[in-house]
């Protein structure tokens, strides 16, 4: 993705530029709850709600997981609701299908789980679609971005020389679980020192760590971490380029019959214009895609 400047609504920017004066982010966890939909003019399309699976239908319903840390994606804005383009974009589902939005707000690693246990219907989280994860879940994918290094404002950092420094990242995420490690053992691989990996739960932890000193970069999906040099008063700025660009998906259960209904949502969402609008809005449209795809990791 190229380097863009991200959108908020005025009321969150600036309860969060007031925090960065005060030298850190913050962008802390509600309470699980449902959502008005901000989906504007989008209408129920008889056809697709027709399709739904009987349950979901009967209930009126569309139970979605999600860690709403991760800003200008999902996060809470100051009322305490979820907000972000993955909430704008969950929202037009809810309106094309003509359910209500359930969010349950969890933290990033308990959202697979919480599918494959039936509890929630859908993960919306910037999920990256990885092979592994796809024997867990399945995903429609949506969108695509890479990932992007962030430093202490004047400090150079490489990200593909970083042996024996500290980088911080949310837990359970693909920085965390692939690219910091694999980047780790080839330093270790070399004979070099080993990357020390710190790990947050909440995005805006791993933020502060780099801001107060505790580490020397922090690694997020690229509108993340450009997002958060935004709002960082000129504390971080940018290491290095995006790289590694992959598919977002929305998370369902293996086989769930939901699946090919949210991959039609969104196809429809993209053909009538509602899709690009809600991302253009929020300034990350370099990363829409024209056609909805489902477990596109495993498709190469």
């Amino acid at each position: 993705m190229k380097r863009i400047r991200y959108v908020a609504p005025a009321a969150a920017l600036m309860a969060v530029a007031a925090l960065a004066l005060a030298g850190c982010v913050d962008n802390s966890t509600p309470s699980g709850g449902s959502s008005k939909s901000s989906a504007g003019t989008v209408t129920k399309d008889a056809a697709l709600a027709a399709s739904l699976p009987k349950d979901i239908a009967s209930a009126g319903v569309l139970t979605v997981g999600m860690d709403d840390t991760y800003p200008p994606n999902e996060y809470k804005d100051d009322n305490g609701n979820p907000a972000g383009w993955d909430v704008d974009l969950t929202n037009a589902i809810g309106a094309k299908l003509g359910l209500k939005i359930s969010y349950q707000i969890s933290t990033f690693d308990n959202i697979i789980p919480s599918i494959t246990g039936g509890k929630d219907d859908i993960g919306v989280s910037s999920f990256t679609d990885t092979v592994e994860r796809e024997k867990q879940v399945d995903f429609v994918n949506y969108y695509t971005a890479g990932i992007q290094w962030a430093a202490p404002k004047g400090k150079t950092v490489d990200p593909n020389n970083a042996c024996g420094l500290k980088v911080a990242v949310q837990a359970t995420t693909t920085e965390d679980t692939d690219e910091v490690p694999a980047k780790s053992k080839a330093c270790t691989d070399a004979g070099k020192a080993a990357i020390q990996i710190q790990r947050y739960d909440a995005q805006q932890d791993a933020t502060n760590a780099v801001i107060l000193g505790k580490a020397d970069a922090l690694s997020a999906d690229s509108p993340v971490t450009l997002y958060a040099i935004s709002k960082s008063n000129g504390k971080l700025q940018s290491a290095g380029k995006a790289f590694e660009v992959a598919p977002y998906g929305i998370a369902l259960a293996k086989g769930s019959a939901l699946t090919p209904v949210i991959q039609k949502t969104l196809q429809a969402l993209v053909d009538d214009g509602t899709y690009g609008t809600i991302l253009k809005k929020w300034g990350v449209d370099d990363g829409a895609v024209k056609t909805i795809d489902i477990n596109a990791a495993s498709k190469g």
